[in-house]
C-alpha cells in the first residue's frame, strides 16, 4: 500500500527535534545501532538493529514522556502530571517523573499484572502515585483524563502529543548519525498510535528522503492501516491485544495526519509470526523482546528478494516482556509455523482404541501435548480434544492420511475459530 504523498510538507520541525535531544542528555542513552550477521546471513541483505530495547526503562517510551514533561511550565509542574497507560508509556512517566522531580498520578487497568504496575513504581520512587481502575486500558484512559480535567493537571498522551513525537524522533536522528556515510536502503519500525512512527518518518523525509519506510502493525491491530486506507482516522471494532505494546484500537490525530504523508507502505504482521520471531531471538542471540520489539524483525521474513544486498534497520522498541506469556508465545508460535494442530476426535468407547490410535496413526515424530476425554455412559463413541504437536510442518498431511487410512472420525480445530476459541 503506497502512501507518501510527494508535495506534502513533514509536521515535525527539525529544530524541535534538535531540542528535544539536547533535553534528553543524560535521560535517555543513545542507543546501538548494532551489525547483525546471523539476520544478514539469513534475509539476504545488510541487517542493523536499532536497540531501543536497551534504554533505562527498555523501550523508547521515555524519549517522549520526558521530552513532553522537561517542557511543561513551572506551574504545570507544580500541580503534577496524569497520564494512563498498561505498560511501557507509565514506565517512562514514572521515570521522568522522578527525574524531573514532579508529582505523577498514573491510571492503569486493574488486571494490570503486577510485575508491570511495581516496575512503575520502582522507576518513580515517591513521585508516583498508581491508580488501578476498571478492566480494561479504555477504562484507565478515560478516568485519567476525568481525573486531570477536575484536577487541573497536564495529561501526558502516550502518543498523540507533538512533544511526545518530537522525543520520539531523536530515534531518528541517532540512525542517522550512526551510518551516515551510509544511511539505510530501508527503515523497518513498529506502529502502535503512531508516536514513534510520526517522528522517526518526519527526520527521515527532510535528512534523508531517499530511505524507503514501511511502518509494521499486528495484523489483529491495524488501527493506521485502515486510516490510511480510508484516507480518515477509524477506530477498530474489535482488536487481538496480545501485541499490547502496539495494539490500539485508534492511533492519534497528530500522528495519522503525518504518517500518512511519510510512511511509503505498512504491513501487518500476523501475531504467530510475531511469537516465532520472539522465539528465535532468544534462542538463537539471546536477545529479549517483547511482542511489538519483535514486529520489524517479523517482518524482515516478508521482504522476499527486492531487498536483497540493501541495507535494512529495524528498531527494537522494547524488551518489557512478562515471563508469565511463554507458554502463549510458545503456543501461537507453533500454531502459526504449522508444528501444532488441534482435533475432535470420535473415539469408540472400548479398551484399546487409544492404544490402536497412537500405534497407528500417529508418526515417529509426533507428540501429543494435549488429551480431554470423559467417558460417556451408555454411547458407542465419545469425543476428545487432542493437541498433536509434529517436528515438521510437512508431517501434517501425512498424519491427516493416516487418519483417514484408519478411519479415525476426526475435525479439524485449528482453522475453525469458533470451536478453537471454545474448546483450545
Amino acid at each position: 500500500m503506497t502512501t507518501k504523498q510527494e508535495t506534502a510538507s513533514p509536521s515535525v520541525r527539525l529544530e524541535a527535534v534538535y531540542k528535544a535531544r539536547t533535553r534528553l542528555q543524560g535521560v535517555a542513552q543513545h542507543t546501538p545501532l548494532q551489525h547483525h550477521i546471523h539476520l544478514s546471513e539469513k534475509y539476504g541483505c545488510e541487517v542493523w538493529l536499532k536497540r531501543e530495547d536497551l534504554q533505562p526503562v527498555r523501550s523508547y517510551k521515555i524519549r517522549g514522556a520526558y521530552n513532553k514533561m522537561a517542557s511543561l511550565a513551572e506551574a504545570q509542574r507544580k500541580r503534577g502530571v496524569v497520564c494512563a497507560s498498561a505498560g511501557n508509556h507509565a514506565q517512562g512517566v514514572a521515570f521522568a517523573c522522578r527525574k524531573l522531580g514532579i508529582a505523577g498520578t498514573i491510571f492503569m487497568p486493574a488486571v494490570t499484572p503486577n510485575q508491570k504496575v511495581d516496575k512503575v513504581r520502582l522507576f518513580g520512587k515517591q513521585w508516583v502515585d498508581v491508580v488501578l481502575c476498571g478492566d480494561t486500558f479504555d477504562d484507565a484512559y478515560g478516568q485519567a483524563l476525568a481525573f486531570s480535567k477536575s484536577e487541573g493537571r497536564p495529561f501526558i498522551h502516550p502518543f498523540d502529543d507533538l512533544h511526545v513525537i518530537e522525543g520520539q524522533a531523536t530515534v531518528g536522528l541517532e540512525i542517522l548519525d550512526d551510518c551516515a556515510a551510509h544511511p539505510p536502503d530501508l527503515l523497518l519500525l513498529p506502529i502502535g498510535g503512531g508516536g514513534l512512527a510520526a517522528g522517526v518518518t518526519s527526520v527521515f523525509r527532510q535528512l534523508h528522503p531517499e530511505t524507503t519506510i514501511i511502518g509494521v502493525e499486528p495484523a489483529g491491530a491495524p488501527a493506521m492501516y485502515e486510516s490510511i486506507k480510508q484516507k480518515r482516522l477509524v477506530q477498530l471494532d474489535k482488536i487481538d491485544a496480545f501485541v499490547d505494546g502496539a495494539a490500539v484500537r485508534q492511533v492519534g490525530h497528530y500522528t495519522f495526519h503525518i504518517c500518512r504523508n511519510t510512511l511509503d507502505e505498512i504491513a501487518l504482521i500476523p501475531e504467530g509470526l510475531v511469537c516465532a520471531t520472539i522465539l528465535e531471538l532468544y534462542n538463537e542471540e539471546g536477545i529479549v523482546v517483547e511482542p511489538a520489539g519483535a514486529l520489524s524483525i517479523a517482518a524482515l521474513r516478508l521482504l522476499g528478494n527486492k531487498w536483497q544486498g540493501k541495507k535494512v534497520v529495524c528498531i527494537v522498541s522494547g524488551s518489557n516482556n512478562d515471563i508469565t506469556r511463554t507458554e502463549e508465545i510458545k503456543e501461537r508460535a507453533l500454531l502459526y509455523e504449522g508444528l501444532k494442530h488441534y482435533f475432535l476426535i470420535s473415539f469408540p468407547q472400548r479398551a484399546g482404541a487409544l492404544r490402536e490410535f497412537l500405534n497407528n496413526v500417529l508418526g515417529p515424530d509426533d507428540d501429543i501435548t494435549r488429551f480431554e476425554y470423559t467417558k460417556k455412559s451408555h454411547r458407542e463413541r465419545g469425543p476428545a480434544l487432542v493437541g498433536i504437536e509434529l517436528k515438521r510442518k510437512e508431517d501434517y498431511q501425512a498424519l491427516l492420511k493416516r487418519m483417514d487410512k484408519h478411519r479415525i472420525s476426526y475435525q479439524t480445530l485449528n482453522d475453525n475459530p469458533m470451536l478453537f476459541e471454545m474448546l483450545v
